[in-house]
């Protein structure tokens, strides 16, 4: 069963999510999940298997670049930054989610028989 305080990404919000929080800084990709589950205090969680093939899929389109690094383990780890592609896309992205925001709270408000 689900925890109900947790949930599920809407199709195609991860890769906005990884972006955002790539665009602070490098990462690796286990740090990445752990960011978005901090940042979201615990309300969204990444699995691996949907992390890792989402950071191919940005690194094949360009929008990342990895490099080797040691973490702050001391292990050897994948660490992911932005291009100049990638800051475009994410700038392109966070403008079109928050009009589908708005339009989603218009909607929503409207359904409460709230006046809009």
């Amino acid at each position: 069963m689900k925890n109900p305080s947790k949930f599920d990404l809407p199709q195609g919000t991860l890769d906005l999510l990884i972006l955002q929080v790539i665009g602070n800084g490098p990462l690796h990709g286990y740090a990445i999940a752990q960011r978005i589950q901090l940042i979201s205090r615990d309300l969204l969680q990444v699995q691996q298997g949907s992390l890792y093939p989402a950071l191919h899929r940005l690194e094949n389109k360009k929008f990342l670049v990895a490099e080797w690094g040691p973490t702050e383990t001391g292990r050897e780890a994948k660490f992911y930054r932005l291009t100049a592609k990638g800051r475009t896309q994410l700038k392109a992205e966070t403008e079109s989610w928050a009009r589908l925001t708005e339009a989603v709270g218009m909607i929503l408000q409207h359904s409460t028989g709230e006046p809009s």
